[in-house]
């Protein structure tokens, strides 16, 4: 059974046991969460897309750690200009382990 399931202004499709980095929210580690804007849940041939939620559809889950993501770099420059720019940015993050999809 898998899921697409929206959070944090992405869509992600998951299945059962499947780890994944989200957004940040606020939870603790090891604490239990539940997802309830379930787009569309799929067994095999059978489908139900939600218009725009799935109705009563929910999933599960376990929040593993928080933590941050790499650094990435940004570099500005005009040349001939005398204008460079430089920052960096590292975006919060939480693992979560999907335990079940219920539809």
């Amino acid at each position: 059974m898998y899921a697409v399931i929206k959070t944090g202004g992405k869509q992600y499709r998951i299945a059962a046991g499947q780890k994944l980095k989200i957004e940040q929210i606020p939870a603790d580690i090891g604490q239990e969460i539940t997802l309830d804007q379930v787009l569309s849940v799929g067994e095999g041939e059978q489908i139900k897309v939600g218009a725009p939620v799935v109705a009563g559809a929910v999933v599960k889950a376990t929040v593993l750690a928080q933590g941050r993501h790499d650094k990435v770099k940004i570099f500005k420059m005009r040349r001939r200009k005398h204008y460079q720019k430089r920052q960096g940015h590292r975006q919060n993050y939480t693992e979560i382990r999907i335990e079940s999809i219920s539809a």
